[in-house]
């Protein structure tokens, strides 16, 4: 649906597309009244079809009838352009905390690998779009103490700012941090910069990116390394239906030590339109953990989502 800021611009051309012509009145009036009615909705295939109709039933007015679609497409293209211009108007005006738009997770999950438990997960995820630049935010928190002992603490927070070249092109940088103490480390810092593309927009989307990347990880022993390495990583979203979605994010982190894939699937489900429940099943593995920990990580959440 538009948003009510940029309704103005657009109704104030849409008026026009209602008003006979004076040039034009040879039509019966009473197909005359129906094609004004169609003009004055704004809609392209409603109007169409009535002046086809018109086409059947008087068919030596076609030329009146030509003039009246042509002069309908004009001046919509114009309340199109106003309205494009009054969103772009309001992008480029926005201030540093307007137009952010995400969804907050909230729920439980199981693990088995490092530590088999049940506990609770949430996370953030926010995007700014720009008219070249994108930014994204995303935070996830899973947690778990049990009499006392921590069983699970993992933290994991990023930051990607994209610059668009064209509509499915874009450069990337991304920064991230990670904590999980059942890995081995008390940190790992990444920083990335590529490009992406976004492969499939219409239906199932589908955006790819890759660049090289630096890595520093922190051991929970007092050691620490730093690599260089390679990063690869889709995202793809599928509407199954009106109110379920598939979602599947995989990135790969490929270096010289320890290589990180990491792959998170989920199914989610509408309850309302802000509110929804995922399912979703993430692993993970290190070619090369720490002594002590084992390569790969899985994890089962059930959250609510709220979007907003």
């Amino acid at each position: 649906m538009p948003n009510s800021t940029f309704l103005p611009a657009k109704l104030a051309a849409l008026t026009l597309l209602a008003m006979p012509s004076a040039a034009l009145a040879q039509l019966p009036e009473p197909v005359r009244a129906m094609i004004d009615a169609a003009i004055a909705t704004g809609d392209e295939t409603k109007v169409r079809n009535v002046i086809d109709i018109a086409r059947t039933t008087n068919p030596d007015d076609g030329s009146e009838l030509d003039q009246l679609l042509a002069g309908f497409e004009t001046k919509l293209a114009a309340a199109n352009a106003a309205e494009t211009a009054a969103k772009e108007d309001a992008i480029r005006s926005a201030g540093l905390f307007e137009n952010w738009s995400g969804q907050g997770e909230l729920g439980a999950f199981m693990s088995s690998g490092n530590a088999d438990n049940t506990g609770i997960t949430a996370s953030l995820a926010l995007t700014k779009d720009g008219i070249n630049w994108r930014h994204k935010l995303g935070a996830r928190a899973d947690y778990q103490r049990s009499q006392g002992v921590t069983t699970r603490e993992q933290f994991l927070a990023n930051y990607e700012l994209n610059y668009k070249f064209t509509d499915r092109l874009y450069a990337y940088g991304l920064a991230q941090y990670e904590r999980d103490r059942f890995q081995g480390f008390s940190a790992r810092y990444s920083a990335s910069g590529g490009l992406g593309y976004d492969v499939l927009t219409d239906g199932p989307t589908l955006s790819v990116k890759a660049g090289p990347a630096w890595r520093r990880t922190e051991l929970i022993g007092g050691a620490s390394t730093n690599d260089l390495a390679g990063l690869a990583a889709l995202d793809f979203d599928w509407a199954i239906s009106d109110n379920l979605a598939l979602t599947q994010d995989a990135s790969t982190f490929i270096q010289s030590g320890s290589s990180t894939f990491t792959s998170d699937t989920g199914l989610q489900a509408s309850i309302s339109e802000a509110v929804s429940v995922r399912l979703s099943y993430t692993i993970e593995h290190d070619t090369d953990p720490p002594a002590g920990a084992v390569k790969t990580d899985t994890l089962s959440r059930i959250t609510v989502i709220y979007g907003f």
